[in-house]
């Protein structure tokens, strides 16, 4: 039990002892004593005046004394007004200390019997994976994490969006001006291959919209959105992707043997990247197998009455009644729309693992999309479409502004990866602290450090929030970031090699802690309830603060308390088993964000 709930059951015993009464549900309310009072916890005692019939001074001072009387653990009181301020004697922190140091796994919660699905990634198969993929990529990863801590049973999966207009534009263009050039002939990524093509297609379509507004004499400089939309969509390159797409539906084998190849192409690529991310997945689905699912589905809402089909044979769902608009479910000719597969997906999912939670980690721009689908799942009779919970996160811009895919313009999830790196390679060689470092252990030192400023970085801002993104401020030394934290681990490890070589060995002595020590072993106290709070809010950034918080504490200890010259024995063992705590709690704390702890730096 936390500190809060202990006081809070003795309060209820005090309670009960003078007032020979209960205390009503929720009247004991216990917070953090405010800084400028002294006290580790606060009662507010005016939920309690029916019960104690007296002023709040009176009824404050007599559980206080009440406290001090029957437990041990209370050192001291002092009443303001209505709040009673309790401190707590260093003797309870003690017994916490070595609690947390005995707990094998400290921060684990038990097993809730809930199943939790989380998708993530998702990415399209006509571009490579960028940096609004690695936000994605990082959060689903860390959210798994963090909801496996709180006890809960996460199956990851990945749906690739395998099909649709998208790919057949990059299909297309490959056809038209690619050559039969393959990752192989050119030496380029499989993923990047496609995802220039797919660039090249938008280019297609610029040349042919603006000839098409020349020919009808507008300046395409001058021309309105409605014009340039209307010309276009009667372009010969857009006709051609929307066939494509048809021929790909109705299983034309030549579409689906050129797709299989690009796409086998893009898996590759993925892979490599995810593989450096130190991201996988239980499962993967893909839009190809469930689209189907997802089309008689719709049919089945057309034969009760929930969907309707237009004159041109498009299939909507009227959502008016719910505050929406009408929302398309299949095209007059007969093809998918998102979702439409994602209908099917969901249904495919819950008949597969029976879900208590199904977390979508996708970008705030389809908040609209995931109201929908819930509304609709919940139309077709699905009782579990309230079981769906989208995780809608912020952009990831650059300091000179948005990315776009279509133009090219976009950060290259393996090019960050790779500068992250190299940042990480120069920082570190700077310091001249590796020199009777291995190459080998060297590289993969700089990868750790890379990819700790990297994750961190992203992870540490709430998932609600836009952010901005500069690799240069990520790989700081110093501050909230990943390599502080990292550099914090190490330095502890480094104090730990050095009592070793000296026969100084860690141990809970029980000696009396100061009140440095005290403040940290309050900070890890609290970690199993920082866990829970931030998988309920589905947020590491809370997880990402509390190890920086952790991490920034322990260096002003290190920096204030002798540790190796303590002649104490007792205290010396005492503190080096509460660092060799710190390490652990640091490192559980970063692997629920992805991040791996260096022995030295």
């Amino acid at each position: 039990m936390n500190l809060d709930g202990f006081i809070a059951e003795k309060v209820a015993c005090a309670i009960e002892s003078l007032y020979g009464a209960k205390a009503p549900e929720g009247a004991v309310q216990i917070s953090a004593t405010r800084k400028e009072f002294e006290g580790d916890v606060t009662l507010v005692t005016f939920p309690l005046l029916r019960i104690s019939r007296k002023a709040p001074e009176a009824t404050a001072q007599e559980i206080g004394e009440w406290l001090k009387a029957n437990l041990h653990q209370i050192e001291s009181f002092n009443v303001v007004k209505g709040f009673l301020n309790i401190k707590i004697a260093p003797a309870y922190w003690n017994d916490v200390f070595c609690e947390i140091a005995a707990a094998p796994d400290y921060g684990q919660a038990d097993a809730t019997g809930r199943t939790v699905m989380v998708e993530f990634s998702s990415p399209n198969t006509n571009k490579p994976l960028h940096l609004g993929h690695i936000r994605n990529n990082l959060l689903g990863w860390s959210v798994s994490r963090l909801l496996e801590a709180a006890g809960d049973k996460v199956i990851k999966v990945n749906l690739v969006n395998d099909r649709g207009i998208h790919i057949c534009k990059s299909m297309l263009a490959w056809l038209q001006r690619g050559n039969g050039v393959t990752p192989e002939s050119s030496g380029i990524k499989g993923d990047h291959l496609v995802g220039d093509y797919y660039v090249e297609f938008n280019k297609m379509l610029t040349e042919e919209t603006d000839a098409a507004l020349e020919a009808a004499g507008i300046d395409p400089k001058e021309a309105t959105p409605e014009q340039k939309a209307e010309a276009q969509k009667n372009t010969k390159c857009q006709k051609e992707a929307q066939a494509m797409l048809l021929k790909w539906e109705q299983g034309d084998p030549e579409v689906r043997a050129l797709w299989a190849k690009m796409n086998g192409w893009v898996y590759d690529g993925f892979d490599t990247t995810y593989r450096n991310l130190g991201i996988s997945f239980d499962k993967i689905y893909y839009e190809s197998q469930t689209y189907l699912l997802g089309k008689s589905l719709v049919e089945e809402g057309l034969e009760k009455g929930i969907f309707y089909r237009r004159d041109d044979g498009s299939v909507w769902c009227d959502l008016t009644a719910d505050g929406l608009d009408e929302k398309l479910l299949l095209r007059g000719d007969g093809t998918s729309v998102y979702m439409t597969q994602d209908l099917g997906t969901a249904c495919r999912r819950h008949d597969e693992f029976g879900f208590d939670e199904m977390i979508y980690v996708v970008g705030n721009e389809q908040n609209y999309h995931f109201q929908v689908l819930k509304l609709i799942l919940g139309k077709l009779g699905f009782d579990w479409a309230d079981a769906i919970y989208h995780l809608s996160y912020g952009m990831v811009e650059l300091p000179e502004g948005k990315m776009k895919s279509r133009e090219g313009t976009v950060v290259d999830a393996d090019d960050l990866i790779e500068k992250m790196y190299q940042t990480a390679k120069e920082t570190s060689l700077e310091s001249g602290k590796l020199e009777d470092m291995e190459p080998a252990e060297q590289d993969k030192l700089f990868m750790m450090l890379g990819l700790g400023a990297l994750k961190y970085f992203i992870i540490k801002v709430d998932p609600r929030k836009t952010m901005l993104f500069d690799p240069r401020e990520s790989i700081d030394f110093n501050g909230n970031t990943g390599p502080f934290i990292q550099y914090t681990h190490a330095r502890i490890k480094s104090v730990l090699r050095k009592a070793a070589a000296q026969g100084m060995e860690p141990a809970s002595t029980k000696a009396a802690l100061i009140p440095k020590e005290i403040e940290l072993v309050k900070i890890m106290a609290g970690f199993p309830d920082k866990i829970k709070e931030a998988a309920a809010a589905h947020s590491p950034a809370l997880v990402a603060n509390y190890a920086y918080n952790l991490a920034k504490e322990f260096n002003q200890y290190y920096h204030d308390v002798s540790i190796l010259r303590e002649t104490d024995a007792d205290v010396r063992a005492q503190r080096l088993m509460l660092i060799s705590v710190i390490a652990k709690v640091l490192v559980k704390a970063m692997d629920i964000l992805g991040i791996q702890l260096p022995e030295r730096m």
